[in-house]
């Protein structure tokens, strides 16, 4: 019996079988994703794409398993650092949107020269933007600390990090955006190899460069970023060999793909730049919310941290889903199909709610479980504890707001996203959060339930929004 639940004598141009299913998921696949079983396709695009989130949230995840055994001053200077790169993650993220919606509606209208096109000028777009945002991100290191709250320890300790991640932010901005456009094509596996990669060398070269193991220097918390931009430039090497080197991906690009095309770069930055928008809005509330908490000292920084970094590494995996979703609209839409791309969606999401719910509840039941492993501080294991559990009872909004956002964006739409993240983190999360840690003394535990109440709003908003169904006029 197939995946599908058809018998495999019904099926005459594809295997659906489990073990084909599974090898197409990890090996690659030529299949086309505007036919056939839904389920069959989300799982194929979905089993990669999720172990590539993982695989992105382990950079975090490592650097704060070993520099916490450094003191929490360390720890905030990730946590701090990883607030004000929210700029360059949502430059990746929205030019990678940009990519992957244009490259599958491509695909989907069998343009594989279109596509190759779109992938050349992204490209173009994203050593653009990543010299813009090295240069003042190096300069204004130490004022971006101390506009954020941070102790003088913190800073003192902090500014190599800092500058050495702004310094080479280009390797962030290319792994998410070279991923982005595998993900349009429907060659996931790709992604997934090029994110193995680079956490492979992550981790065996975090402790060394951070201890000082064997003949390499000690340096701390500094030495947390030279390994993680050693690994994530190695991945982005082999990303850009696969695209621009290979001769048998579903991809090809050619030397007359490169041709400056200034209508195509203007139509890709429109949807790349509200992208960026979007997520800019959504990852710079985490500043604002890091800086509320910065208030109550550097011991709540380190636990909020500890848990925000664990949040992320659940919830990275469940965007995987979301961007497998997010594939399928695109193509489905290309090739004509709206009916198929809703759909879609709408398996992927109570999937993502239904994972995500037991997430939060694990996190609810045993958040001693988890945090026991990055602190043995009681002060910060509780700060944490109460992030993990606090912040797990709204998983299964977010697990469905998710998808619907992707969803958007897969389409092409990403203003309406923009608008949502726009009105429920800056204009309900963040006041709320103020409100209820200051003025009504619950401390950092107003900041963690102001994220639950807002994931929750999001979910309930993006779904009705959803349900219009105007994302299907988008043109891309």
């Amino acid at each position: 019996m197939s995946l599908d639940g058809q018998n495999p004598s019904h099926v005459t141009t594809v295997d659906n079988s489990f073990s084909s299913v599974m090898r197409e998921a990890f090996v690659g696949t030529k299949r086309d994703f505007t036919q056939g079983s839904i389920i069959v396709g989300l799982i194929i695009l979905a089993i990669p794409m999720i172990l590539e989130m993982s695989m992105e949230a382990l950079f975090a995840i490592v650097d704060t398993f070993f520099v916490a055994k450094l003191g929490p001053e360390p720890v905030a200077v990730i946590g701090l650092t990883e607030s004000v790169l929210a700029l360059v993650y949502a430059v990746g993220v929205g030019l990678s949107i940009g990519a992957t919606a244009t490259v599958a509606r491509r695909v989907g209208e069998k343009d594989m020269d279109g596509a190759a096109r779109t992938a050349t000028h992204a490209v173009y777009l994203g050593l653009a933007v990543s010299l813009l945002m090295g240069i003042p991100g190096v300069i204004f290191a130490p004022d971006i600390y101390r506009l954020l709250g941070a102790e003088q320890s913190v800073i003192d300790i902090g500014l190599p990090f800092m500058r050495i991640m702004y310094g080479t932010n280009f390797v962030i901005v290319f792994l998410f955006l070279l991923n982005g456009i595998f993900r349009g094509a429907g060659d996931a596996a790709i992604a997934l190899r090029v994110l193995i990669i680079a956490n492979g060398l992550n981790i065996i070269l975090d402790p060394m460069f951070i201890f000082g193991i064997g003949f390499f220097p000690e340096w701390g918390v500094t030495g947390a970023a030279v390994a993680t931009v050693i690994g994530r430039a190695t991945g982005v090497a082999f990303a850009a060999w696969a695209l621009f080197g290979r001769k048998n991906g579903r991809l090809h690009v050619r030397a007359e793909h490169w041709k400056f095309d200034p209508k195509l770069l203007w139509s890709l930055l429109s949807i790349s730049g509200t992208a960026i928008l979007q997520f800019l809005v959504a990852t710079l509330s985490w500043s604002g919310l890091i800086r509320i908490i910065a208030a109550f000292g550097t011991v709540a920084v380190a636990g909020y941290q500890i848990g925000l970094r664990v949040i992320i590494f659940v919830i990275l995996p469940a965007v995987g889903l979301a961007n497998a979703a997010a594939t399928l609209v695109g193509q489905n839409l290309g090739a004509g199909k709206p009916d198929r791309a809703e759909r879609s969606v709408w398996t992927a999401a109570f999937l993502n709610a239904g994972l995500l719910g037991l997430a939060g509840l694990f996190f609810v039941i045993f958040p001693d479980l988890v945090i026991g492993i990055f602190t043995t501080d009681p002060e910060v294991a509780g700060y944490g504890r109460d992030c993990l559990r606090i912040v797990g009872y709204g998983y299964a909004f977010y697990g469905l707001g998710m998808v619907m956002e992707s969803s958007f964006n897969g389409a092409g739409d990403t203003w309406t996203p923009t608008y949502l993240n726009l009105i429920v983190f800056w204009l309900f999360e963040i006041p709320l959060a103020y409100v209820l840690a200051n003025y009504y003394g619950w401390g950092p535990q107003g900041v963690f339930w102001a994220i639950t109440l807002a994931f929750s709003l999001l979910a309930v908003s993006a779904a009705l929004l959803f349900k219009r169904g105007k994302w299907k006029l988008k043109t891309v």
